[in-house]
């Protein structure tokens, strides 16, 4: 008859390999399930616009909901205890293994354990994000057709662009040094301005849940973003540091990202059309002055001398969130903020948007064809 102490040890072992047998077959189910749905969306548009209109939703109404109860960021705060728990597990494997407290079967279920963790984030990346990026763009089932435009239409549209700021700029709430300051909360607001504009565009009618300041900015600022988009809770987040003025804008801009429209070009549209059809001055303000800088900026390499006419034209109430906007992110320069540009950069073309983080400045096309067709 077998020692007591013998039969337990077995008993431990033979449990260890029953349980990293199921996470090696899992992980590894759920990696060639998100690799196959890729492979589909690759292949068939039809597919992508299915998902991201019926099954998509799904999940955007139950883990929406569900993350909706929560006042502060599922995804930022999930993160901060991942690294955590990656630090700690990652030195206690490191000292058993030096301290030989521990036999190659634990790391290895360790090991395991992070393979099935990565495992779930990949798959729901691909369900939640990954496949949306194939869909039926927003132009297309809006039926807004980017048009060439010529500089003298770009000059028109900056000069329509100017005025709009410059009549908001006066009505908005201002701190002592000039700055425009947010009254109201900028997560119901952004909310109300997207149901407002699905009345409009059915394509973007649906649940949404309230977008999330992140409780430390700092993470996206270094970076140099104002807002991300988790697709593994399903929360547009924002980055609650950068100058007011953004808010609105960006908040939208990810929210539009529920609604399965992931071409950066087209959230940045999504978000003006919410922002300056809302009811809020202040949205009204961050849509038309966001539209107005990435507008502007295309006039500046178009043609100078009419650029800076129309910079002239621009009221004095402006500048200090102009002057506040640039510092807030100079403030943040440096090879962080290059490299995650880099990465950023090589992710955006990984999914089928050829110009990369240029894509973002594509809004103009659609803000140029809405001003002279709509």
């Amino acid at each position: 008859m077998l020692p007591q102490w013998y039969t337990i040890v077995t008993m431990k072992k033979n449990k260890i390999h029953l349980t990293n047998s199921i996470k090696g077959v899992i992980g590894c189910i759920l990696v060639a399930a998100g690799f196959v749905l890729l492979f589909i969306y690759r292949l068939s548009q039809d597919f992508s616009r299915w998902y991201s209109t019926r099954v998509y939703q799904i999940w955007v109404n139950i883990t929406g909901r569900i993350m909706n109860v929560f006042p502060f960021s599922v995804s930022e705060v999930s993160l901060y205890i991942l690294i955590g728990i990656i630090l700690v597990t990652g030195l206690r494997m490191f000292w058993r293994l030096v301290g030989r407290k521990s036999g190659k079967q634990e790391v290895c279920s360790g090991l395991l354990s992070f393979f099935l963790l990565a495992a779930v984030l990949f798959f729901l990346y691909v369900i939640n994000c990954g496949i949306n990026y194939n869909r039926e763009s927003f132009t297309e089932s809006s039926g807004i057709v980017i048009e060439d435009y010529t500089a003298d239409e770009l000059t028109e549209v900056c000069q329509w662009l100017t005025g709009e700021v410059n009549r908001l700029a006066e009505v908005v709430e201002r701190d002592e040094e000039g700055v425009m300051q947010l009254a109201g909360s900028a997560a119901e607001g952004a909310v109300e301005a997207m149901e407002e504009l699905g009345e409009e565009y059915p394509e973007l009618a649906g649940y949404y849940p309230r977008p999330k300041a992140l409780l430390i900015p700092w993470v996206l600022s270094i970076q140099h973003l104002s807002g991300i988009y988790s697709p593994f809770t399903i929360e547009a987040n924002y980055n609650s540091g950068m100058v007011d003025y953004n808010i609105p804008f960006t908040a939208c801009h990810e929210l539009s990202h529920l609604r399965g429209f992931m071409q950066e070009e087209e959230a940045n549209f999504i978000a003006f059309l919410a922002c300056s059809k809302s009811e809020d001055m202040e949205f009204q303000y961050s849509g038309y002055l966001s539209g107005w800088t990435y507008c502007m900026n295309v006039l500046y390499n178009v043609d100078y001398d009419v650029w800076e006419k129309v910079r002239e034209e621009l009221t004095e109430a402006v500048e200090p969130d102009l002057k506040a906007n640039r510092e807030y992110w100079a403030s943040y320069d440096g090879t962080v903020a290059e490299v995650a540009n880099q990465i950023n950069d090589t992710y955006l073309k990984a999914n089928g948007q050829a110009d990369g983080v240029k894509s973002y400045n594509q809004m103009v096309d659609l803000i140029i064809t809405y001003y002279h067709n709509f």
